[in-house]
Formats: C-alpha cells, structure tokens, sequence
C-alpha cells in the first residue's frame, strides 16, 4: 500500500516569506501540517514594531501551532513529542542539532535554494546574481549534521535574466520550492528516490551577506557592479556615499564607455540619465533612493536633487 504525503504528520520549520508562501501552498492542498518551528518574533520598520514572522502568520490563520525556540537544540524532547512522521525545513535561520533529525520515521528534508552543490550555505540566491548565472533552482535534499551536504532526491531548475534581482528571483523560488514538494514527495516516501550523493569536487559556499558587502566602489566592473545591485535589491539595497549621504541603488544597466576618466565619475547627470564610470564602462542608473527619501526614477530624482551630483567629479 503506497503512502501519501497527506497521511503523515509533516513538522514544518521555516520563517520568511518564501518559507510562508510554500508552507501556505501545502495547507491549500490538504499537507497534515501539525506544527511549525520558526525563529523569533523581531521589531519591524522604524517604530521597532514587534511583529509575528511570516509563517507564524499562516500557521494562526490555519490554528496550527507555532514553536519559536531561541536555541532549538535545546528543544529535542519536546519537539519529539510532537511525533512529525517528516521534518521539512525552507529557510529555518538555525542549525538542526542531530538528535533533532533523527526524530522523524521518514527523516529530514531541506529546500534548499541552488543547483547543489554548488551554494551552500546562507546565501545561495544572493550569490547566483552576483556572479550572473545565467539559471538557479531549488533542491529537494536530505538534511544531514554537514552543512547542505545531504544526498539530492530532485533538483528543478528555473532560469536567471538580467531583468532579475532578488525579489524576482525569491518569487520564481517560491513557485518551485512547492512544485518540487508536490512533484516528489510521495515518490520519496514510497522509496521510489534513490537520492544522489554531491560531488565534494564541485561543491562551492556562500557565505552570509554582511553590512560591508551593501557598499558599490566604482573601482569594479560594470558587470559587477550591476549584479550587486540586483543580488540586494531591493532589501537591503546596495549603496554608495557621497557627501555623508547614502545613496542605494536599486536598479541599473551597464553601457559602454572607453574614456579614461577616473572611476565613480560622473559622465551624466540631467532628467533623462545619470551614468556613473566603472572600471571597465560605465552603469546607467536607472532607480536610486536619497538617503530618508522614497526609491525614485532619475527623471523624479534629478527634479529635486539635480545639485547633488557634478558631471565629471567622481563620487
């Protein structure tokens, strides 16, 4: 008798908006969801509002019970009552201790978001765009104690355009993260994925996006450039300063440029363009947000700051 996915008690751990959407996706098409393990609650916007995460959102809208463990190692005896039959895990924010992944009968999966193995680690979306692959996707793996390092039971890949950043890319995610769920898990129960082993010859890591690595210098290549500003936007947002003022961008294009002028100069600033040096070129700024302002397009921008940058001063 084969076992379906909607017979056993799957315990979700997730948090943010992707892990809501899917952990939603499930709900609608009847996942025996009996809990879900997020992190902790955290103050939003300027007010410092505490608000509930994204998943706890979903799970008092479905009266399924929420766990938000500071150290959910710490935790084993409790969450082993719960008795999950399945452990599925999307963007949970902590390390599941061992003990914690041998609970379940049928074991631990992750979603993980890269063509294993290459990204592992926190920020595998976040890397795909600041190298400019040209695709990403999601794998279906086993959770193990190594990080990401499980065997690989599906991967579904999506494709990456120059139009993308990570709010895009977080979308497409979404979308696939359920459809490889819906499309493998009851194979997996019923023993019909063997799983694959990663080659630790191809494995390569990413690490987690840190303050410093927000800030444009003019002195890199319009490609790189241009890819962190679609790996960060639009949160946090890749910026320069100028002035004592941060600047983010938001979006912009490269263009070429064969003058030897200094990088971060300015080529062009007026209601229809700001072009700014690289490197190797030059980028077309195409959304940029003041620093306490609103994101803009340079037309708008230009009507009220057109004194903040000089044609060929550098930045």
């Amino acid at each position: 008798m084969s076992i379906s996915r909607k017979d056993i008690k799957i315990l979700f751990f997730g948090t943010p908006e992707i892990s809501a959407y899917v952990l939603e996706k499930m709900l609608e098409n009847n996942y025996n969801v009996i809990g879900v393990v997020a992190q902790e609650d955290k103050p939003v916007g300027r007010k410092n509002i505490i608000e509930p995460v994204p998943t706890k959102v979903v799970a008092n809208k479905n009266n399924i019970p929420t766990y938000q463990f500071k150290k959910v190692r710490e935790h084993y005896q409790e969450l082993k009552e719960l008795s999950p039959d399945l452990i599925l895990t999307l963007s949970y924010g902590q390390i599941i201790s061992h003990d914690i992944l041998t609970i379940p009968k049928y074991g631990c999966l992750n979603l993980h978001g890269s063509i294993l193995p290459k990204y592992r680690g926190a920020a595998p979306i976040q890397y795909a765009l600041l190298n400019g692959d040209k695709e990403t996707g999601v794998t279906l793996m086993e959770m193990v104690d190594k990080m990401d390092a499980g065997k690989m039971y599906a991967i579904k890949k999506f494709p990456l355009t120059l139009d993308d950043n990570y709010d895009s890319t977080i979308a497409k995610m979404e979308q696939v993260c359920f459809e490889i769920v819906e499309e493998n898990l009851d194979k997996y129960l019923n023993n019909e994925l063997k799983g694959e082993e990663q080659n630790e010859e191809l494995v390569t890591f990413t690490k987690k996006i840190l303050p410093e690595d927000e800030i444009i210098t003019f002195d890199k290549t319009s490609d790189e450039i241009v890819n962190k500003v679609r790996a960060l936007s639009t949160h946090p947002g890749a910026y320069f300063v100028f002035n004592n003022i941060k600047y983010k961008i938001l979006k912009a294009e490269k263009i070429d440029d064969s003058s030897s002028l200094t990088s971060g100069t300015i080529l062009a600033f007026n209601k229809k363009e700001l072009l700014i040096k690289t490197k190797d070129g030059a980028i077309k700024v195409l959304l940029i947000q003041k620093q306490g302002k609103k994101v803009m397009g340079i037309s708008d921008f230009y009507n009220g700051n057109s004194k903040d940058f000089e044609v060929n001063k550098a930045i």
